[in-house]
């Protein structure tokens, strides 16, 4: 097989486990033998509408087993795969498509009016398809499953090597602007296979794909590994917590991939309690530290957690902390997948000691081959073959990372990665702001939720509603701060530079109700 990628695996899996079941969605099980002739079928179709090696083939929407399609199809047919945010709005999708420079966009129910926005403004765009028919608008979009029913499934065995990149995913940056990280195909076996190892995933393994898989952990956590390993991908379109947990218990689910405020919704349900999750073997959390009430709320259910850290130039797993060490070290975030290194860093890139906080580095196979089209973003972070990742942490004398803080002042809210420059940036287009920084303040919910500290204009209403009002027509929802406050001036260095910790002590000890 010259097909050394991700499009070599359903083929692999075909002639090795082709009866066991693959893709579980919404009542209906696909066999490996089955996800394979899909695969063979979307890779088809694809390259029917002009797709070619190197060609960038888009995907957004709520999770659907035409995500993995098409990620698998692209590795067949030597293509990369640019998953979007289906949060975005209409202006950030543009960016993300014509950024990467994708050539065909596959959509799901919920994206048709997005695709209608948009298709006028991205000539490059060849070829719009919807995976199912749109929810409203998309009309005009090609019918994805009658392009496959067309197609002949033929296992098309172009040269790909692992070092070929295999998708280009898009991370919200520090400067408001996103990067895409591009993950090889190589980085995506070696995280495979860390997985593997970290989480002891079997051969009968059922995961839940229950984040979003246009995100890092929810495709590559458990989901991408389980294929690999020849068990089955439970998809789920979206969260939510009582149909979550019906979902684990009939499908038998084994694993998932969660951020703590998923797992605190759903043990905050009535069904909680009697539930059967005799099934569910073990949950990777990442995204936050899990709180200790939490970790035993699902202890006492018999379920075991691994606190894991990562970030999707890592694609995405750095460390794991074993269940045997969840409470004994509760807060810390483990130690280092199999074949991935870690190091604590000073400025001068000397090791810090033991309990030294310092900048985490992390090197390995699994470490992305750097910012699409962008030289000087990733020569500023892969140096010397280490990716520096921004994050503040330290090392005990047992060798478990603990993540202090980060450098990069990026809020986690429910999850989603928040990047407070990027709200800045539009905070200053508004004609009433003449300054503005954004924190992130603890909140009960959704763990950490953004606060714009604001310096209005004179004679401009002092109007959080307003403000917030406004930036939805800028931003994805999940990036307008639930507070906002005004202040006569923002406190700065002598260099001009605000000072984000005094605002984090003003603002964070007692955040807005």
């Amino acid at each position: 097989m010259r097909n050394a990628g991700l499009g070599s695996w359903p083929e692999r899996r075909l002639r090795i486990s082709p009866d066991r079941d693959a893709i579980w969605f919404e009542g209906t099980t696909t066999t490996h033998a089955g996800f394979a002739d899909r695969v063979r079928r979307t890779a088809a179709a694809l390259a029917g509408l002009g797709v070619r090696a190197g060609d960038r083939v888009a995907w957004t929407g709520s999770n659907h087993p035409s995500a993995l399609e098409t990620l698998y199809a692209c590795g067949q047919l030597g293509a990369i795969w640019v998953p979007v945010n289906a949060r975005l709005t209409a202006p950030e999708a543009q960016y993300v498509l014509e950024h990467s420079g994708a050539s065909a966009v596959v959509h799901g129910r919920d994206s048709g009016e997005l695709a209608d926005a948009l298709r006028d403004r991205l000539p490059g765009v060849r070829a719009w398809v919807a995976a199912e028919p749109p929810a409203a608008g998309g009309s005009d979009s090609l019918p994805y499953e009658q392009l496959l029913a067309a197609a002949e499934p033929r296992f098309r065995d172009e040269p790909v090597t692992l070092e070929d990149p295999c998708l280009v995913m898009y991370t919200s940056g520090t400067t408001g602007r996103p990067k895409g990280a591009v993950l090889t195909h190589g980085n995506m076996t070696w995280n495979a296979t860390n997985q593997l190892l970290g989480m002891d995933l079997a051969a009968d393994e059922r995961t839940l794909a229950l984040a979003p898989l246009f995100h890092i952990g929810g495709l590559n956590g458990t989901v991408n590994p389980t294929l690999l390993r020849g068990g089955c991908a439970v998809i789920v379109r979206r969260f939510d917590p009582a149909g979550t947990l019906q979902v684990i218990e009939e499908q038998r689910v084994t694993s998932f991939f969660a951020v703590p405020t998923m797992l605190d919704a759903m043990s905050r349900e009535p069904g909680f309690a009697t539930r059967d999750l005799s099934a569910l073997r073990t949950i990777g959390a990442a995204g936050a530290a899990v709180p200790v009430p939490t970790l035993r709320t699902w202890l006492d259910r018999g379920v075991t957690m691994q606190q894991c850290y990562g970030m999707t130039e890592a694609s995405p797993g750095c460390t794991v902390l074993d269940p045997a060490d969840a409470e004994r070290k509760v807060g810390s975030a483990g130690k280092p997948l199999f074949f991935t290194d870690l190091r604590v860093v000073r400025p001068d890139g000397t090791d810090a000691d033991a309990d030294e906080v310092g900048e985490v580095a992390v090197s390995g196979p699994n470490v992305m081959a750097g910012y699409w089209n962008d030289p000087e973003q990733t020569a500023a972070v892969l140096r010397d073959g280490w990716y520096h990742t921004g994050d503040a942490g330290s090392l005990d004398a047992e060798g478990y990372l603990t993540i202090h803080d980060r450098y990069k002042d990026m809020i986690i809210s429910g999850g989603e990665n928040v990047y407070p420059a990027e709200i800045e940036s539009a905070l200053l287009e508004l004609p009433g702001v003449v300054e503005a920084a954004v924190i992130g303040v603890p909140d009960q919910r959704w763990g950490e939720v953004g606060l714009a500290v604001v310096v209005p204009a004179p004679g401009a209403p002092e109007d959080p509603e307003a403000i917030r009002t406004a930036l939805r027509e800028r931003l994805a929802g999940f990036k307008v701060p639930r507070h906002v406050e005004f202040v006569d001036e923002l406190p700065k260095t002598a260099t001009g530079k605000i000072r984000k910790p005094d605002l984090r002590d003003r603002f964070s000890a007692a955040p807005p109700g």
